[in-house]
């Protein structure tokens, strides 16, 4: 039975609700299912694509993290251009650009009164720069919404450790980009965290922080380690199946709620963030919803040795179906490169995602003046299909407004004289997009298996989506042929077989000694993870090279695969020198959870 849409709505909660003692299981789910977005979070999911841009002075030195040590004056743009990044964007339907206005290592890409170690000490427009400032301008003049990353930690301020003095810090900067600036959308802030030099954890002053970014700037998002946005849980581009936007899981800046998500053993890459069960044991629930961050290419800054390594037409593709088809906004990160240009071969990825997109959902098969439509539970609505259209792609939509209820549901195709099995799924919320076997159906069904109250529709549609190679793009594991290397010591060819599904794992933290037959001149090595089953993942590790397997030497790298934890990809490590070796030995020295373990998919040799 379809419900009038015009009856009396109920009591809904922006944002946050608080259980009442006592209250039953049911009575919760009644509440979550009440939970709804601010006007701002609302605003913020119809984006759906939003920019990451990753630049600083790591797009001149190829690290992704660096030590906050690197000369200023390695910051010297030859061409940048704005314009050009946020026209790139604009034409490819991204709604955002957020700017790393401050990465880890301290660098900041406006000429902050806080610290000298900032554009005003490059070469750059003569020391009188500001990135921030041109990326402001090039937004407003093609109507793209603002954002600005700025990393809590910070390797390059002396201060940081010392909590009180370091906070101070952060507020200043944070001050001047929200003041600044005119209007800024989104604050994102991760929640990087390390000793200062004095050895001493900085503890973030979160309540002054996002009470800063309310008073300056009230109408703007706050993500991740804000309370408005929630991080997926990892840096690959994929929702989860059932993703909820109503969740029992707190923003990780509520520093008082953190024993709450504990009880519960919830953290951001739980799998289950708000079913009845855990629901029925929180004593509280947010609106708190997805973003998938991911980038473009193997690393978050540009190098140019990545530059035929990045994604392809149907990996984006399938990122955004996985993303922005799963409930979430996609944070795709696109780095200008040394010129300060966005890369032309990514220009050429955004514009054939953008043209793959357009022409897949620019005509809705089904025929009806309107889709929008409420469904109690266990009931079904049918469309009618254009007549001899071929559908292989169904987009769902809730009316988030009046919250998120579908927990599970059924799409099912009349042809052939009788109903067929399409496709399924659990939650829906803003948008839910499946694929499946191509067919024409006359009229499609959709039924509401299970659901917090009635289901309210906005939007539902028919499309057929061109299918692309869906074979993976090739990852080069090693520069040298790998066939005849030898492990000393141990078997472990698994770590230099050319198969990334084959994994050499040890217990302890064990030393891998390779030889590889002939003595070369090498500039790095590539490790990659086990894509599945991270445990053994190396985070810190040393690497020699000897011509006899007698006398080594020590390479001059960082000694850290920084953030391998979320973004399990293989890893290139260049060393800035060659060094001659028959044999290499890696040591790892830290676990990426402190587990006495190994793991190698694949180790390999660079050549240049």
């Amino acid at each position: 039975m379809l419900l009038c849409s015009c009856a009396q709505q109920p009591t809904l909660y922006p944002k946050h609700v608080v259980f009442p003692k006592g209250a039953t299981a049911e009575q919760k789910i009644d509440m979550v299912s009440r939970l709804v977005p601010t006007p701002q979070q609302l605003e913020w999911q119809q984006m759906e694509l939003s920019a990451f841009l990753h630049f600083g002075i790591n797009t001149f030195t190829g690290n992704e993290w660096g030590d906050g040590n690197d000369d200023p004056a390695l910051f010297n743009p030859s061409e940048l251009d704005c314009e050009q990044w946020v026209r790139t964007l604009a034409e490819c339907g991204f709604k955002m650009a957020i700017i790393t206005a401050k990465h880890h290592d301290g660098f900041c890409l406006w000429p902050t009164e806080t610290t000298d170690y900032s554009v005003k000490s490059s070469p750059w427009r003569e020391g009188k720069g500001d990135v921030v400032k041109e990326l402001r301008d090039a937004c407003q003049k093609y109507g793209l919404k603002f954002g600005v990353y700025l990393s809590p930690w910070d390797r390059n301020a002396e201060c940081y450790g010392d909590s009180p003095a370091y906070n101070r810090l952060f507020i200043a900067q944070l001050t001047e980009l929200l003041t600044n600036y005119g209007k800024v959308d989104e604050v994102w802030f991760d929640g990087a965290c390390a000793e200062g030099a004095n050895g001493k954890r900085q503890e973030y002053d979160w309540e002054a922080i996002l009470g800063t970014i309310r008073q300056l700037q009230p109408t703007a998002v706050t993500a991740i380690m804000g309370d408005d946005v929630r991080w997926v849980g990892n840096e690959g581009g994929i929702g989860r199946t059932t993703e909820w936007s109503a969740t029992a899981i707190a923003p990780g800046c509520y520093t008082d709620k953190i024993a709450n998500n504990h009880a519960l053993g919830l953290e951001e890459m739980s799998k289950d963030l708000g079913s009845r069960e855990l629901i029925a044991r929180a004593s509280e629930a947010y609106w708190y919803p997805s973003e998938v961050d991911v980038s473009i290419r193997p690393g978050w800054f540009h190098r140019s040795s990545e530059d035929d390594k990045v994604r392809s037409l149907s990996n984006l593709v399938d990122i955004y179906f996985n993303s922005v088809g799963r409930n979430s906004l996609l944070l795709l990160n696109i780095p200008p490169d040394q010129r300060g240009l966005i890369h032309e071969t990514d220009c050429q990825r955004l514009k054939a995602l953008s043209a793959y997109l357009a022409k897949t959902f620019s005509t809705n098969l089904i025929i009806s003046n309107s889709t929008r439509c409420t469904i109690a539970e266990g009931d079904t609505k049918i469309y009618d299909v254009t007549p001899n259209a071929v559908v292989n792609t169904i987009l769902l939509q809730e009316d988030i407004t009046l919250g998120q209820h579908v927990e599970e549901f059924v799409v099912e195709g009349f042809y052939d004289g009788s109903w067929h099995y399409i496709a399924e799924g659990t939650t829906i919320g803003y948008k839910r997009l499946l694929r499946f076997s191509a067919c024409s159906p006359e009229r499609v069904r959709i039924s509401i298996c299970s659901s917090r109250g009635p289901a309210h529709l906005l939007n539902v549609g028919l499309y057929y989506a061109t299918p692309l190679d869906s074979s993976t793009t090739h990852h080069s594991f090693s520069d040298v042929d790998t066939s005849t290397w030898q492990a000393i010591g141990i078997d472990a060819t698994d770590a230099f077989d050319n198969n990334p599904k084959s994994v050499w794992r040890s217990e302890g933290l064990t030393p891998l000694v390779v030889d590889m037959g002939e003595v070369l001149d090498i500039a790095g090595f590539r490790y990659t993870p086990a894509t599945e089953g991270l445990e053994g993942t190396i985070f810190n590790y040393l690497f020699y090279v000897s011509t006899d397997n007698k006398e080594w030497t020590l390479c001059d790298t960082n000694g850290e695969f920084c953030n391998i934890m979320h973004n399990p990809i293989p890893y290139s490590v260049r060393f800035g020198k060659r060094y001659s070796a028959r044999y290499f030995r890696i040591v790892p020295t830290r676990e990426i959870e402190e587990r006495t373990m190994t793991s190698i998919a694949e180790i390999g040799i660079i050549l240049e």
